[in-house]
């Protein structure tokens, strides 16, 4: 299986109408590649656009956030992402889906990342994703036709998380309740705690304090193949 791992950020800046910039959540992108690139994991990025994406969530305090952002090559790659047609999935031994509102805007509804997440998938990788980022699941279809995520048990963003950061109104739907539209198996823990969820070769996490706990789960589900 290859040493690669893909991982998908948004290209969306803005949250909706409010004027409020976004993006991906650094801390959500640092802390799974930490966990993955000491394992000798070489990852890759990819958007919706491609080229530079946005970030948010920029707290270079946090050591690992500054690990990431002053490592060269991959500071290099994450301002320079592949497009969805750039990508060969057979080339990844698993994907991972970032979140940070933007996500919300451009993930859901990306026909083509959504088949490369298929694709790897129903090759035996693990398809993996935190916070907002299971907003890029909920229209992964398998060749079958069925949704990716029916039936299985799956964790994000919840409904609490939302309101809490006040953005209900705002984001474009709510990904609690998309997914348990879906027919998953939602599982949720309070406000902001780590809460990681593995259902066979899919992983999910709840919110930023998720994503180190997503990174340990893939790289445990990679060793074990």
């Amino acid at each position: 299986m290859a040493k690669k791992i893909l991982f998908v950020v948004t290209s969306h800046n803005q949250k909706g109408s409010t004027g409020e910039p976004t993006g991906y959540y650094l801390g959500e992108v640092s802390h799974p590649w930490d966990v993955l690139h000491e394992a000798g994991y070489e990852i890759d990025f990819v958007s919706p656009q491609g080229g530079k994406a946005p970030v948010d969530g920029f707290d270079l305090k946090d050591p690992i956030n500054r690990k990431f952002w002053e490592n060269k090559e991959y500071h290099a790659k994450v301002e320079a992402t592949k497009r969805p047609d750039q990508v060969h999935p057979e080339d990844y031994a698993a994907i991972f889906f970032a979140g940070g509102h933007g996500a919300m805007w451009d993930l859901a509804d990306n026909r083509e990342i959504a088949a490369i997440a298929a694709k790897i998938y129903e090759n035996q990788g693990i398809v993996s994703a935190v916070c907002h980022g299971p907003a890029g699941l909920v229209n992964v279809r398998l060749s079958d036709g069925s949704y990716l995520v029916t039936g299985k048990k799956v964790n994000a963003f919840t409904n609490e998380e939302e309101e809490a950061v006040g953005l209900t109104k705002v984001v474009p739907f709510l990904l609690e309740d998309k997914l348990k539209e879906r027919g998953v198996r939602f599982e949720k823990t309070g406000l902001w705690q780590s809460h990681v969820t593995v259902d066979g070769h899919l992983i999910t996490g709840q919110n930023p304090a998720s994503a180190h706990g997503v990174g340990e789960a893939v790289k445990k589900a990679l060793e074990g193949k």
